[in-house]
């Protein structure tokens, strides 16, 4: 189960409180808790006398899920054969997840079968029924975007359940979650819909959940949320919390959100989002003042990408998007989130308010490209960036000996870089100011272009490592290392290597 630390705060108000009874008015309204009224929405008996019926029938459905990963901690030198080696250590985890069909595919969170720094999918994924029986899962797809999974056992004749479609989930509605909290194993929990379509602040496509005040836990991720007609409404996913544990703020996906990801991945398809290629930041109080617009409507474009869809469109820097394909633009409903859930190739209006005006563009929404190329896009040499932990044995002995993070630079990072978009490199993303790099001003931002004395081209941090693992054989403690930076020439810098 993710968790994100929350910090909560109680206002607590002293002294004696005085109830003032006046007789109401011919014709005044009827309180919304009067007792006649509530009766007709309400059962005599109030809350179902028992989910017992409920959890035999769904129950089976549900499986424990337990995952192993080899994992890279660091490297060491093996002193005979002169090489370094990768440490590494056996890494389990788990959560829930629940079968969609007879035979045998189990919805669950990406996050519950991914690991190492990168998200990489984990080398082993065993799934356990209610009944004990245990298979050995294949990971049919995964998208990190949504945080679903889709997995396959070899079975059949297996009990699943169905998602709720077209679902009226409403705030104050009972639902049921299922799963395996802290090693537990099979647990049932009950609460209400505390918040539907919940906005995190997180950005991006999928920043929409339902939010319960059902108990949830670490290892309940991936399970299903009931409703109590037995449809799957939600899957479990996250909590807040200012200890890691349950204190009644969890959320979950929806399932209208879960079911065409599901669906993709089942089909051996990609998941296509919609994509303008823009850059935007929300129209904050200040700036709606002095923009002339409500609070909270709109997002203003701060970078365009060229070529793009918004690009094509003829959508400009300092533009507000006010409303998108028919919808208003707020905070709850963002211009990504809107975007996203559009087809790409679609044409769509985007009503726009610029220099005061407001007018209509259409654009054909283009295909939203991967997230690790997004992230790419983003890159900010200015960024103080920490040192990252090392993803692999090339990435660790980069660390160790140079001090620096290097990552594959790609097109959209040349750009933010200042440098030509067909350059072949590595980017550094973080240099260690204690290091000999440091010391000599290699900076975020700066590219390898080339390593050693035979000028050697890195691309990837496989290469350079093995450039400074030669260096080191041959009896050196410095490797050479053509550094290119914005606005000048390639130069070569002589780089000590960790003694």
């Amino acid at each position: 189960m993710r968790y994100v630390y929350g910090i909560t705060s109680a206002l607590l108000a002293g002294g004696t409180a005085l109830a003032l009874v006046t007789q109401s008015p011919v014709g005044a309204q009827v309180a919304q808790n009067e007792s006649s009224e509530i009766a007709k929405v309400v059962p005599r008996s109030g809350a179902p006398e028992s989910f017992a019926d409920l959890v035999e029938q769904l129950q089976p459905a549900v499986v424990n899920i337990s995952t192993k990963q080899e994992v890279t901690l660091g490297v060491r030198l093996n002193p005979f054969a002169g090489t370094r080696e990768p440490i590494t250590q056996e890494q389990q985890g788990g959560g829930s997840g629940f079968l969609i069909s007879a035979d045998g595919y189990i919805v669950t969170n990406n996050h519950v079968i991914s690991g190492g720094p990168r998200g990489e999918a984990v080398n082993e994924v065993t799934v356990t029924l209610t009944n004990r029986k245990e298979y050995k899962a294949k990971i049919v797809g995964r998208d990190p975007a949504s945080d679903l999974a889709l997995l396959k056992i070899e079975a059949t004749g297996l009990p699943f359940v169905k998602f709720a479609t077209g679902s009226d989930a409403r705030v104050g509605d009972w639902v049921v979650a299922i799963g395996n909290p802290l090693g537990l194993g099979s647990t049932v929990t009950a609460g209400i819909i505390s918040a539907v379509q919940r906005n995190l602040g997180q950005g991006g496509a999928y920043d929409r959940y339902i939010q319960t005040d059902t108990a949830i836990n670490r290892g309940n991720s991936g399970g299903p949320l009931f409703d109590l007609q037995g449809n799957v409404v939600g899957i479990n996913n996250m909590l807040i919390s200012p200890v890691g544990a349950n204190i009644g703020v969890n959320f979950a996906i929806p399932a209208d959100a879960a079911i065409p990801v599901i669906e993709a991945l089942r089909a051996g398809q990609a998941v296509e989002r919609g994509y303008l290629g823009i850059g935007i930041t929300p129209v904050d109080e200040d700036m709606a003042a002095a923009l002339g617009l409500p609070k909270d409507r709109g997002e203003r474009i701060g970078r365009i990408e060229p070529g793009e869809a918004g690009d094509k469109a003829g959508l400009k820097r300092g533009d507000v998007v006010t409303r998108v394909n028919g919808q208003e633009v707020t905070p709850q409903q963002t211009l990504s989130y809107i975007v996203a859930r559009v087809k790409p190739g679609t044409r769509i209006p985007l009503e726009v308010i610029r220099d005061g005006k407001t007018m209509t563009i259409q654009a054909v929404v283009g295909k939203r490209p991967p997230e690790e190329q997004l992230a790419g896009s983003t890159f900010d040499p200015e960024d103080e960036a920490p040192t990252e932990d090392p993803a692999g044995a090339a990435d660790a002995a980069i660390q160790t000996e140079l001090g620096l993070t290097v990552m594959p630079l790609t097109p959209d990072i040349a750009r933010s870089v200042g440098v030509d978009a067909s350059t072949k490199g590595l980017v550094i993303a973080a240099a260690s100011g204690t290091s000999d790099a440091g010391r000599k001003g290699i900076r975020r931002g700066d590219v390898i272009l080339s390593a050693g004395n035979a000028r050697t081209p890195v691309t990837t941090a496989d290469a350079l490592a093995k450039v400074v693992a030669d260096t080191k054989a041959a009896g050196r403690d410095a490797v050479l290392v053509e550094i290119l930076r914005r606005g000048g020439p390639s130069a070569d810098v002589a780089l000590r290597l960790k003694k």
